[in-house]
């Protein structure tokens, strides 16, 4: 009976902290949803927080981002070091937008100096946080990343597959990265076992350079009008 009464209220603290997380959480979200909702038309950039900046896509990640930045959109990438840092650095250089979406991580992750003041905002929570990168991107530009890019990257995918968020472009960089993957998806989920569509391949494209991305962005703009994805 003492283990019972002890499991009991053990049960009963958790769920009152829970109720408490609500309302840190609501937070999270309207923070979120209305400093964003101020920035404009957005592409966002992800990679590895482990890429240093004498490194091939650091550099190719920065002149991405000035080049979007030179055609009208802005950045947003996840506030910290390595592939965000590039991104905000570029769009900095560009004089365009520049926003970070920062997370409180136990390593790796520290704001970058390059996020425009007014546009840094700082998450407790993973999933709040990737809906903010959903709803105010028009357009994922994915470098060579580890876990958190793959996750970034997949629910991206799943919700424009599933109809649950308006279709925008999802564009990979670096055929040698990304073709292992790709390759894969094409035979294993497609062709050996039949787990998506072929229509779904097309969800993705892969590119090497940044005016192939600023010219997949711009084909797609040229017949979709910018807006929220949900």
């Amino acid at each position: 009976m003492k283990n019972n009464n002890l499991k009991n209220k053990a049960w009963n603290e958790i769920k009152t902290n829970d109720s408490w997380a609500i309302f840190k959480i609501m937070g999270e979200f309207v923070n979120g949803y209305e400093k964003l909702s101020q920035i404009g038309p957005c592409v966002s950039i992800f990679g590895s927080a482990r890429t240093k900046p004498d490194q091939k896509y650091y550099k190719l990640a920065e002149k991405i981002a000035k080049k979007i930045v030179e055609n009208g959109y802005g950045v947003i990438t996840g506030g910290g070091p390595g592939i965000m840092e590039a991104g905000n650095k570029g769009a900095h250089l560009g004089g365009g937008t520049s926003v970070g979406l920062n997370i409180d991580l136990p390593f790796e992750q520290h704001d970058n100096p390059y996020i425009d003041n007014d546009k840094s905002l700082d998450f407790d929570y993973f999933f709040v946080r990737k809906v903010m990168f959903v709803k105010y991107s028009q357009g994922f530009v994915v470098m060579p990343g580890g876990f958190g890019t793959l996750d970034e990257l997949f629910e991206a995918i799943t919700l424009i597959q599933t109809h649950k968020i308006d279709k925008f472009p999802i564009i990979l960089v670096g055929r040698d990265f990304w073709g292992g993957l790709v390759d894969w998806i094409q035979k294993a989920l497609l062709d050996d076992f039949q787990n998506i569509s072929a229509p779904d391949m097309d969800l993705v494209q892969v590119v090497d350079t940044e005016d192939e991305v600023i010219d997949i962005l711009n084909e797609f703009y040229g017949e979709y009008n910018l807006s929220p994805n949900f």
